[in-house]
């Protein structure tokens, strides 16, 4: 499979944070020459509005609307002339942008560390990047996406990589969580085990998926350079274990990236790493 890498430099909290310069940091360490990928360019994602919207509670609602239209459109271009998208974030915001782009019917592989299933009253931040599983699943604001109804259904869901809850927010957050979502915490995911569930999730059925990698489901003793680090994450080899069988499947329409903060990242070590990792079990 030969990808098209894809920049959309969305940081949902509209103040400049690190997720926006990720996507260059990681074509300087080699993103598209160590894939042996295509540049599909940039997309028009910029938040620069960091005023939380009385309406839906999210910052910068307005354009999160706007970038997440030019996200979708982009990704339908690219898969109806048959590429690969590998569209690099930015945080997990592009999310509702690059599923709105697909057609409907397909599995989501969602690697994080967090739920991602806050809404506009809940969020502690009013960041999209809170929400984005929520949204993508018709829990969110509304008004937020073009579609009504969800951009996939919560039984398609897999949710792999999470940390128990810590306090009360994420509480209310874990009680809000569709049931119908499958849910595999870090802790299920060490060492065999994560061969074992990628092996499993690549058979359990034959229709297309998108995976989507947050990098905050690694561990920060990994991997520091994210924005919201939670202890008790993946390590590389896990990573590796479980995302490797879910690429060899032959099922992806695609795959996001997000949340790597280059400000956390100044001598680029941790992009080379996270550079050697995905070409590792996406390159051909």
């Amino acid at each position: 499979m030969r990808w098209s890498v894809v920049d959309a430099p969305l940081d949902s909290s509209g103040r400049g944070r690190g997720e926006r310069r990720a996507p260059v940091a990681l074509r300087t360490a080699g993103l598209v020459d160590r894939l042996g990928a295509e540049d599909a360019g940039v997309i028009e994602t910029v938040i620069t509005d960091p005023v939380r919207d009385p309406e839906t509670g999210m910052i910068g609602a307005d354009q999160v609307r706007r970038a997440g239209r030019a996200i979708a459109a982009r990704v339908t271009e690219l898969t109806d002339a048959g590429h690969l998208p590998l569209v690099v974030g930015g945080d997990c915001a592009i999310l509702p942008g690059v599923l709105q782009g697909l057609p409907s019917g397909f599995t989501l592989w969602f690697l994080d560390g967090h739920l991602d299933f806050h809404d506009g009253v809940t969020s502690p931040t009013g960041e999209a990047a809170d929400m984005d599983l929520s949204l993508v699943t018709d829990h969110g604001p509304a008004g937020v996406l073009d579609r009504e109804g969800p951009l996939v259904d919560p039984d398609q869901v897999h949710l792999l990589g999470c940390r128990p809850v810590w306090d009360e927010s994420a509480a209310e957050e874990a009680a809000r969580l569709d049931p119908a979502i499958h849910v595999v915490s870090a802790d299920q995911l060490r060492g065999a085990a994560a061969a074992a569930v990628g092996r499993h999730l690549a058979a359990d059925g034959a229709g297309p998926a998108w995976l989507h990698l947050d990098l905050d489901v690694l561990d920060p003793l990994v991997l520091p350079a994210v924005t919201y680090r939670e202890p008790g994450g993946l390590d590389w080899t896990d990573l590796a274990a479980l995302v490797g069988p879910l690429v060899r499947s032959g099922r992806l329409l695609g795959m996001s990236l997000a949340d790597f903060n280059a400000d956390e990242d100044p001598d680029g070590r941790h992009a080379e790493r996270v550079v050697e990792v995905l070409a590792e079990v996406l390159a051909d």
